[in-house]
């Protein structure tokens, strides 16, 4: 804001910190966190656009080979953005995603129904589109197998991490995930409405035949100001970006990252685990007391398999709990037909927290 009094829009090129390169501060911390280079990482806009945008690029439907594999009610991030993009490329959704889903009578996706889905449509793969965590249930997705599936069929993977980034371990270069993109206002902790991230891989940032929506914010550097045409982009993943950022926005999301830098994402992830053993402890000794015919936990126990998110289905009275437990100042997350989520985030939970939780709970049921 100073810097803004001082200078007004020069600051982008003046001042203690000109905002021209304030970008290369989020990639630094960004990097920890999702498990990649910085130069793969681009900041902007929010997760939907950042999707649509990458759709362009990375679906490419081609004769037979035009398929997307999704899983079953994803979020509606990933549901309509898929519906419209489909239906603005002339196709019929009905006819290009293939939606996998749990098994009767199981709340989680398994694994190897993924990896049947891309064998039975291999040769007419063109995408997967995941979520790293899916947001009912809490689960936790094996992502480097699922990128090793679709490139061995040779399709690409993207990947939708609104409720991983921040959350649990990521390593989408290592993974050799092709795009990536989340939401910094959940775990992240950046503010409501912050803006949003995008990984793209390494191998593509040269490639002379991608296909992109252009902007002059995504121009090459030295010669963006020249205003000449024709597209050059930038050479690393700041080469999808379309317009001027909101320099507040970063400044928000840049105190945020520092926080995670500090405190050091190993030692949120441990801490973390902690967490979540202590809580499934005390929800499956509710459980085992009287309240098996009530609720039942659909997340995941396996660490491998969930991140902070625990997910409760309520047989009966699910909404009339959730109402309780927020007027006892329990800050938990309603979803139908039945699921009340919580999640215990190491980096502001206490285990008295958690333990005043599950004994509200309690009470509750009782």
């Amino acid at each position: 804001m100073k810097q803004w009094a001082d200078y007004g829009v020069e600051g982008f090129f003046h001042g203690t910190e000109p905002w021209l390169e304030y970008h290369d501060k989020l990639t630094k911390h960004l990097a920890v966190i999702v498990g990649a280079e910085p130069s793969e990482l681009v900041v902007m806009n929010q997760l939907s656009v950042n999707l649509h945008l990458m759709m362009v690029s990375f679906y490419r439907p081609e004769g037979k080979r035009n398929k997307i594999i999704c899983e079953a009610k994803a979020f509606p991030s990933d549901q309509y953005m898929l519906e419209t993009h489909i239906k603005h490329l002339g196709f019929d959704p009905k006819e290009i995603l293939i939606e996998v889903s749990p098994r009767p009578g199981e709340y989680n996706i398994r694994h190897e129904d993924i990896l049947k889905a891309v064998a039975d449509h291999r040769e007419e793969l063109a995408l997967i589109l995941w979520g790293g965590i899916n947001y009912y249930t809490g689960q936790a997705f094996d992502m480097k197998g699922m990128a090793a599936a679709a490139h061995e069929a040779g399709a690409k993977i993207g990947l939708d991490l609104a409720h991983a980034a921040g959350n649990i371990r990521l390593a989408l270069h290592e993974w050799d995930i092709d795009f990536a993109c989340w939401c910094s206002y959940k775990y992240l902790n950046s503010g409501p409405g912050a803006v949003g991230g995008v990984f793209v891989n390494s191998r593509y940032h040269h490639d002379p035949g991608i296909k992109r929506f252009a902007g002059w914010w995504r121009y090459d550097k030295p010669t963006r100001f020249n205003m000449e045409k024709g597209f050059i982009p930038i050479g690393t993943a700041e080469g999808w970006q379309l317009s001027t950022p909101s320099i507040l926005l970063f400044a928000s999301h840049y105190a945020a990252l520092t926080v995670f830098s500090d405190a050091r994402m190993n030692n949120i992830l441990e801490k973390s685990s902690l967490m979540s053993s202590y809580l499934f402890f005390l929800l499956n000794d509710i459980i085992r007391e009287q309240f098996s015919d009530k609720l039942a936990i659909i997340t995941p126990t396996d660490p491998r398999e969930h991140g902070c998110q625990v997910s409760m289905f309520f047989r009966e009275d699910g909404r009339f709990v959730f109402n309780r437990l927020a007027e006892n100042g329990i800050f938990a997350d309603w979803r139908e037909p039945g699921v009340i989520r919580i999640a215990p985030v190491p980096l502001y939970n206490s285990f008295s927290e958690i333990y005043t939780f599950a004994d509200c709970l309690r009470q509750v049921l009782r």
